[in-house]
């Protein structure tokens, strides 16, 4: 406390927050802590900062902000494991010592302060300040990696530009999508129809070796050729009804295609000359200096 001088509590109003708390620690002459190991030595020095602002908000003379920072550390030292009834006798007392370093306006300002905030919460400042707390903190030192340099803004695609290259990129993916969407089908449908013709094919057999007959050879065979006949064209019925949308589908996204390309955002344009350069090239400015010229030799 003996490092508190008036000069030196105004050095800690002056600083930031961070520069004015660390300021004020080493006037109090305390050792340096962890700020979140020791939680408990933050907050008291907490509470002795705000003293200081409380007192140079007040208007109080930088004599008796020091005052007030002994004045504050007293009450939090002599009130500890207090209960809040000692704690209002404790501050009245303590009150009545401090009336000759302060005048009447000062020393209410400073009574009521103490009561709006210590006295208020004063059993939390008795949980904080007296009752030793467990910590558990966990210090996990994670790699952040940069974002990678962006590129030129003059490599750059317009907006406009670049939302219609995605549409037509879709609609191309999509026909893409459909053309291939056909020839997996023809392949299914293919694979479908050589197993459903086997086992056709297999079941018949069974009985025909059974019954070697001329006639019943016959009329198996007719059931086989008219069930491969409807096979055939229930897959090729499938097939011509999904080839015949997909067709539609195709045309339609050719259709959108055209649509957008003929409503394409025109191009940026190039950045014109407007120099003196400029104006000496162009047409009307040589015929201007022609004419000057010819009126100069006349």
């Amino acid at each position: 406390m003996a490092l508190l001088t008036p000069q030196g509590v105004k050095e800690v109003f002056q600083f930031q927050k961070p520069q004015g708390r660390q300021h004020l620690r080493r006037l109090l002459n305390w050792e340096e802590f962890d700020e979140l190991r020791d939680a408990r030595q933050s907050i008291l020095l907490d509470t002795l900062y705000d003293s200081v602002i409380f007192a140079v908000g007040k208007g109080f003379p930088w004599v008796e902000v020091v005052q007030v920072v002994k004045f504050t550390e007293e009450l939090l030292k002599e009130t500890k494991g207090c209960s809040i009834t000692e704690a209002v006798t404790i501050l009245g007392k303590k009150l009545r010592d401090y009336q000759k370093q302060f005048n009447v306006t000062h020393l209410l300002a400073l009574c009521d302060y103490s009561h709006n905030t210590f006295i208020r919460h004063y059993r939390l400042y008795q949980y904080v300040l007296s009752q030793d707390q467990e910590v558990n903190l966990t210090v996990a030192h994670e790699q952040i990696c940069a974002p990678p340099q962006p590129l030129p803004l003059t490599d750059g695609t317009d907006r406009d530009v670049w939302r219609h290259e995605q549409q037509v990129a879709e609609l191309s993916t999509a026909e893409v999508e459909k053309h291939a969407n056909v020839l997996m089908l023809k392949e299914t449908l293919r694979m479908e129809q050589a197993q459903m013709l086997q086992k056709a094919f297999g079941v018949e057999e069974a009985p025909g070796q059974l019954q070697p007959h001329p006639t019943l050879r016959k009329e198996a065979l007719e059931r086989l050729v008219s069930e491969a006949i409807h096979i055939q064209i229930a897959c090729l019925q499938e097939l011509l009804q999904y080839e015949i949308q997909a067709a539609f589908d195709i045309l339609d996204l050719r259709l959108q295609k055209k649509t957008l390309s003929l409503s394409a955002p025109p191009p940026p344009l190039p950045c014109i000359t407007t120099g003196p350069a400029a104006l000496e090239d162009s047409p009307k400015a040589s015929k201007a200096n022609k004419g000057k010229k010819a009126k100069a030799k006349k």
